[in-house]
């Protein structure tokens, strides 16, 4: 694994050192090959599109998937060049609004954690920079382990050059009543868009036409730690630039109806999507677990 791994970052690492004018170069040749050659999990993305967009036509619905796949060969190369760029050009290429109405908010309501909604949209790997912005809190970010080992260490190396922290998935409750025994404030972003396993899908909700089921770790940690939870709105402003807007979701989510803080982040993420369709993740296979097929393991497992 180490001898792979270090093949691989200093590959990358290289790599990165060109400016990201010829890194787009990289780009638009990548588009063929991984679209027309090897055809990325272009069944999986056309699927997901189509079925997302019933009203729109065959030629649109290729328009979507293959501005998609232009975009998924720009993050790849912009996540590349993450390797080597320096905090001010990542201050440059990544903004944030709103920052010092979110503090005086959370100083106001003597809030002492914030949690942060994401979608696997626009370049998210780039918002692990937020702790850039506020050196005064402490910034993080909930990630699932990668299988490959190797991988999963280049990136955490690359979250971890901006100085967030990392958090495994399995260890978050425990690690957050830590942090929020501390001194600073914290931040945590989760990106909650992927498929649960089938023991977490107690909650379904409508979802671009589709029942659909969200992770509601969110939800259940941030009534446990009192957190106000936003929802980060980041857009493309131009090829390798974004911006993100923080969208107060609720300050008291103990307050809130069960589910409903979940249900509030999918119409945001939907909301989203359908501005601007090509951004977002269509090569996850998000609805390989159906609601019919959870309805079916469930009134099995309740049987005698």
């Amino acid at each position: 694994m180490k001898i792979v791994y270090y093949i691989i970052f200093t590959f990358w690492y290289l790599l990165s050192l060109l400016p990201l004018k010829v890194l787009y170069v990289f780009s638009d040749l990548l588009f063929f090959p991984l679209y027309y050659g090897v055809k990325y999990r272009r069944d999986i993305v056309h699927r997901n599109i189509a079925d997302s967009f019933p009203e729109k036509s065959e030629k649109e619905i290729l328009q979507i998937e293959k501005r998609f796949y232009h975009f998924f060969c720009d993050y790849i190369l912009e996540t590349i060049k993450l390797f080597s760029m320096s905090k001010k050009q990542m201050m440059k290429r990544m903004t944030f609004s709103g920052l010092d109405e979110v503090k005086q908010t959370l100083d106001k309501e003597n809030k002492k954690c914030c949690f942060l909604y994401l979608g696997h949209y626009c370049n998210w790997e780039y918002v692990a920079s937020l702790q850039y912005w506020l050196p005064e809190i402490h910034c993080g970010q909930i990630y699932h382990p990668l299988y490959n080992k190797a991988f999963d260490k280049l990136f955490l190396r690359l979250r971890g050059k901006f100085g967030g922290e990392s958090i495994p998935m399995k260890e978050t409750l425990r690690r957050l009543i830590t942090l929020s025994k501390g001194e600073k404030k914290i931040m945590i972003g989760f990106i909650s868009d992927q498929a649960p396993g089938w023991e977490g899908m107690d909650h379904w909700t409508t979802f671009l036409h589709r029942d659909t089921a969200f992770f509601q770790g969110t939800e259940r940690i941030g009534r446990k730690l009192d957190a106000a939870v936003y929802y980060l709105k980041v857009v493309p402003v131009k090829r390798g630039y974004y911006h993100a807007t923080f969208e107060l979701l609720t300050l008291h989510p103990e307050e809130l109806p069960q589910y409903r803080l979940t249900d509030m982040y999918s119409e945001h993420l939907e909301q989203q999507i359908k501005e601007n369709p090509a951004y977002w993740l269509w090569s996850h296979n998000r609805w390989k677990r159906t609601k019919e097929a959870w309805l079916k393991m469930s009134w099995n497992t309740q049987k005698p």
